[in-house]
């Protein structure tokens, strides 16, 4: 009761700091997220009208420097917010806009070493957890092309890099040796298969941080997280409205983006799905995403990125999937875990597709000189 009686004061003591308007009516949890505590705010202004705010504790366990973070997301979507006005769309409902405190800042710092931090709640959206039909997934597309498009001219290099080595596959990958080497759980031997499989695509796992180094590819602004549930869409048309969760908003590749959204939307199956029969990519998926996402990036990104976007999408698998059998070997720390082996029916699924995107290399490569232009 001591513990719920100090995070209800604290919520009060964060709720005050902030520039609200209006007289608090209600606040509850919101959402479904598993790192911040999410709460919804709605306050009363004259005449019968509510303003609802959306009120998170971040979590500084999993992101480290609360700071630099929020000085990312300010810099982006006051950029997001004059590009969205020059092409005369709604800034108050296609980007996330950061309520300040009442002193100026971005964030509140309460004195248990709790940051807080404050958004306009976007009314009249609903977010979708799962593909639902091929349109869903080529609007998602669309979207996170278009804010690749808004951002390209956006000085990427000025962001922090808040999670160093995020997406930098030579570092997981060196990362995964270690976990091998180490065997700390005794479990190597009974994934020798799955562990010759990482090890024979090394050469792979520089292909984009070397072309990246030697100037060939353009650093972007990426979302790093680009699953169909960080977007939200329009309650009445279904249109992809507003890109969402940008914690991970860092300098990147734009085939970081491109690579997740496929890992994650262009399976065929569950993430841990134990039948791998059941899972391979979809190749007219596939082209779904890749033309709404070269749509949505209105001719910004270069040859060379369309050429390599096959790569982006399997070193994304690959990567995940490496990331999942280190867990495994470790003793799964990491990861969260629902079952014995969950991690290792996770590496396997990732491990199947890159195996099956191999396969339709050729393909792959074809849709992308299809849409180029």
């Amino acid at each position: 009761m001591k513990t719920e009686n100090m995070a209800c004061a604290r919520i009060e003591e964060a709720i005050a700091q902030f520039a609200t308007t209006g007289v608090l009516t209600e606040q509850k949890p919101y959402g479904n997220g598993h790192i911040n505590d999410t709460f919804l705010l709605v306050y009363q202004l004259p005449e019968g009208i509510k303003k609802q705010y959306i009120l998170q504790r971040m979590n500084h366990d999993i992101f480290k420097k609360p700071r630099e973070l929020m000085e990312n997301i300010v810099h982006v979507t006051g950029y997001l917010r004059e590009a969205i006005i020059a092409q005369g769309g709604d800034p108050e409902r296609e980007t996330l806009n950061v309520v300040k405190t009442r002193g100026g800042e971005n964030y509140y710092l309460d004195d248990g070493g709790n940051y807080w931090r404050m958004f306009l709640f976007i009314e009249r959206t609903v977010c979708l957890e799962k593909v639902e039909s091929a349109k869903d997934f080529y609007d998602s597309a669309v979207a996170f092309g278009n804010f690749q498009r808004m951002l390209a001219d956006y000085p990427a290099g000025n962001l922090y890099e808040t999670i160093p080595n995020f997406h930098h596959t030579p570092s997981r990958f060196q990362a995964f040796r270690k976990a091998v080497a180490e065997d700390k759980m005794g479990r190597a031997a009974l994934v020798r298969e799955e562990i010759a499989f990482a090890l024979a695509r090394e050469r792979d796992t520089c292909v984009l941080t070397d072309l990246l180094a030697a100037g060939q590819l353009p650093l972007r602004v990426t979302h790093n997280d680009t699953k169909l549930n960080n977007i939200l869409f329009d309650e009445e048309s279904r249109k992809a409205l507003c890109i969402i969760d940008l914690d991970t908003v860092m300098p990147g590749l734009s085939h970081y983006d491109f690579g997740d959204s496929i890992r994650f939307g262009a399976s065929t199956g569950e993430e841990d799905e134990k039948d791998l029969s059941k899972i391979e990519m979809d190749l007219s998926l596939y082209e779904i995403f890749t033309k709404g996402y070269l749509e949505g990036c209105g001719g910004r990104l270069t040859d060379k990125e369309i050429e390599m976007l096959p790569m982006g999408a399997k070193l994304m698998t690959y990567e995940c999937g490496i990331r999942f059998l280190a867990d495994y070997l470790e003793g799964d720390v990491y990861f969260k875990i629902h079952r014995d082996g969950h991690n290792l029916d996770r590496a396997r699924t990732q491990f199947k597709l890159v195996a099956d995107m191999e396969a339709k290399w050729d393909d792959m490569r074809a849709i992308g000189e299809k849409y180029r232009n």
